[in-house]
């Protein structure tokens, strides 16, 4: 199944590329990886703001990770202009805006790997890293970004 079948499977529908809000590139690419630069994670097309441990829940910081794979895959899509090209999705590094006796970072982040993983199979399986931080910017709650290898 192509991963474009896939995304309509799954109802989901690529968002543009975002413009940058400061000095740097949605992404770039050196050789066969491609390196996407972080995505906030949105809701109804505004950052998705808020603290896990304060005023966000686990499965609402999961839901906002998921939110921000598919921006990723949006962006993953401008910058290989096929999906079905993607070898492997690497790396993912999540920031989780937490305070500091949150310990459930892991568990958040498992919005996104979950859904590369439905989107490319095998593909989507990948290295992570997941880190509580003090703030991520505009008060986001989850920021990621990705590492994909094209063939």
């Amino acid at each position: 199944m192509s991963i474009y079948a896939k995304l309509t499977e799954l109802n989901i529908t690529l968002p543009p590329v975002a413009a940058p809000a400061a000095a740097y590139v949605p992404f770039v690419q050196t050789g066969k990886l491609v390196f996407l630069s972080g995505h906030l994670a949105k809701k109804e097309g505004k950052v998705w703001v808020g603290q896990l441990g304060k005023n966000i829940s686990t499965e609402e910081g999961k839901a906002a990770a998921r939110a921000a794979a598919i921006d990723l895959m949006g962006t993953l899509h401008a910058a290989v202009g096929d999906l079905n090209r993607i070898k492997r999705i690497v790396k993912l590094m999540s920031l989780i805006n937490s305070t500091g006796d949150f310990t459930e970072q892991h568990l958040v982040t498992n919005g996104a790997s979950e859904l590369f993983g439905e989107v490319f199979g095998a593909k989507g399986a990948h290295a992570r890293s997941a880190f509580g931080v003090a703030q991520i910017p505009l008060g986001a709650c989850v920021e990621i970004e990705l590492i994909a290898e094209v063939e």
